[in-house]
């Protein structure tokens, strides 16, 4: 999980690190950008990552999907 509004949303290099990073774990990630409220998610929205998800505090019942094979759920 990335809190995008301090560190920046899970954008295409970042994804590409993670997958990079936990390249040896055998746990399913799930890579998650962490908004604020839905404004702020709307400044970082054309830099998202294809096959991550984005979460907004202000509605934390809800998380948006970026396409992919799978919804909410590990990618191999």
């Amino acid at each position: 999980m990335e809190a995008a509004s301090t560190h920046g949303p899970v954008d295409a290099k970042r994804h590409g690190e993670r997958q990079a990073l936990f390249a040896g774990s055998t746990a399913g990630l799930v890579y998650v950008s962490c908004f604020p409220d839905r404004p702020t998610m709307r400044k970082f929205l054309a830099d998202l990552a294809w096959e991550t998800e984005a979460w907004c505090a202000s509605y934390p019942t809800y998380m948006i999907h970026l396409n992919g094979e799978r919804f909410l759920g590990p990618y191999s």
